[in-house]
């Protein structure tokens, strides 16, 4: 992966908006991969039930694929996530979403992308298609 790259796409999650209200934290990334860590608040992320808002673990989810999706250098957007919600997390747990192309064509890309406590435990389950426009990331 090219280095300038990698750094430009870091300094933009360390920089947006949405990432830092979820304290989310790229810890990762290489071509078609990244990984996205953020702690499970349940005091700004829980739902109605008491539980983990299934946005919060979305947003996760979608900024591991965000980042995954730009390290060849170029844009990609989202065109379909299907996400499966599988236990919802304690409270105070660090979260892990690894987001991996799994396929790729000229301008489409599929990723596999998990959330996971870092004890291992599976709290989503997400399959995801790129569209990749060909134009360059504007943060470079």
């Amino acid at each position: 992966m090219d280095p300038k790259v990698r750094q430009a796409i870091y300094r933009a999650v360390e920089k947006e908006p949405f990432a830092q209200a979820l304290n989310m934290e790229l810890v990762e990334l290489e071509l078609g991969y990244s990984a996205v860590e953020m702690i499970y608040d349940p005091s700004a992320m829980n739902n109605i039930y008491d539980r983990a808002h299934g946005g919060a673990i979305f947003g996760l989810i979608d900024e591991a694929f965000e980042a995954a999706c730009q390290t060849e250098g170029t844009i990609a957007v989202a065109l379909n996530v299907n996400v499966t919600y599988v236990s919802s997390p304690q409270a105070g747990k660090r979260l892990r979403a690894e987001a991996r192309q799994v396929s790729r064509t000229k301008k489409t890309a599929s990723f596999d992308i998990k959330v996971s406590e870092k004890d291992g435990q599976l709290i989503a389950a997400c399959q995801a298609l790129a569209y990749h426009t060909g134009k360059p990331i504007p943060f470079l």
